[in-house]
Parts: C-alpha cells; sequence; structure tokens
C-alpha cells in the first residue's frame, strides 16, 4: 500500500504560514489532510477535542510520551505541552493515499525530518526580514508589546535553524510564496 508524504511547514510567527497551509488545502491536486496535534492545556472558546486539538490531560500526555507515542512533542510552556501523535501521522498517511501536512515549530520540523528522512519534506517559510515580520506583528493589532518582542526574539531564533530545512521560501508576495511552495510539494510528492 502506498503511503502519503508528510510535508512540514515552519516559520516565525507572522511569517504568513497558516495563510500559506490554508491555501494549500484548497488545492486538491496536493491531498494534503492537516495533521492534528496534541496538547496538554485546555480547550478554548468552541474548540473540540479531535478537531483543532487532541486535548489530554498533563498525566495522559506524560503517559504518551513515557509510551514513545510521540513523533515529536515539547513543553512550550510550563506546563503546557504540544506534540504529534504517530497515530495521527499513521492515520493520514496510511488512508486513502492521503498526505499529511504539518504546522510545527522548527525544532519539532528537525526531529520529525530525522526521524523520517526522505519520507518527510520540511519547508521553511522566512519573512524577507525582521523589519518586516515586526510591521506585519504590528499591524496584525493582536500582541502586545512585550508579546511582539517575544515573538520577534524567537525569530531571531528559529531562522538561525532555516539551513537546515530542504527548502527556504521567502513569503514578500503571498501568492508567489504559496506557488513555490505548492510546486516544492508537487516535485517532492511526484518524485519520491
Amino acid at each position: 500500500m502506498r503511503k502519503g508524504k508528510i510535508i512540514v511547514l515552519s516559520a516565525p510567527s507572522g511569517s504568513g504560514k497558516s495563510t500559506i497551509i490554508n491555501r494549500l488545502m484548497d488545492n486538491p491536486s496536493l491531498n494534503l489532510r492537516f495533521s492534528i496535534s496534541a496538547t496538554s492545556r485546555q480547550p478554548r472558546g468552541n474548540e473540540n477535542n479531535g478537531k483543532e486539538y487532541y486535548f489530554l490531560t498533563q498525566d495522559e500526555f506524560k503517559e504518551k510520551v513515557d509510551k514513545d507515542e510521540f513523533v515529536e512533542w515539547e513543553e512550550v510552556y510550563a506546563g503546557t505541552c504540544y506534540g504529534t501523535l504517530k497515530s495521527e501521522v499513521t492515520r493520514i498517511t496510511e488512508s486513502e493515499y492521503s498526505n499529511l501536512i504539518m504546522d510545527i515549530d522548527v525544532k519539532g520540523a528537525l526531529n520529525v525530518k530525522q526521524k523520517f528522512g526522505e519520507s518527510a519534506l520540511t519547508i521553511f517559510i522566512m519573512p524577507p526580514s525582521i523589519e518586516a515580520l515586526e510591521k506585519r506583528l504590528r499591524n496584525r493589532s493582536t500582541d502586545t508589546e512585550e508579546s511582539i518582542n517575544k515573538r520577534l526574539s524567537k525569530a531571531e531564533y528559529e531562522m538561525q535553524f532555516s539551513q537546515e530545512f530542504d527548502i527556504i521560501i521567502v513569503n514578500d508576495n503571498l501568492d508567489e510564496a504559496v506557488n513555490s511552495v505548492t510546486k516544492a510539494i508537487k516535485n517532492y510528492i511526484e518524485c519520491n
């Protein structure tokens, strides 16, 4: 049975990664299914288990870590973990020839690449510059000054790892970035 491919997108906050992924999901020729992450945090608002996240208690999350049930995971904030379950990867890649798309942080992406090798394509969405990224974050008007500064600091850290990704795509024009990512994914799916 043919397995679907794993595509991982990572980017600093504000780089347009979520918008790009939403556009990719609308392209039927890519046959993408989105990976639902697991988290130890409580649902917010109208979030539903198995749709936005798999919501686990801290004990359940730790038990799954101990049983090696995650492809990648990280404690993002004290007591709050996020990760990708191996069962989620299998569920998607072994059903209907679907290709899995993951939206995870840089460390998680590199862990996925290490585990799956050529069966995973890692794409880093690069902002045109830190200044452009700062402008985007400020224009969103959703973050405090402290939050913007934290995001910019984290972005500079994450960008240091970009060379470890299979492909780097600079998002200085959204349509061009979407086209570049689409082309990269199609080439990967057809050649592997």
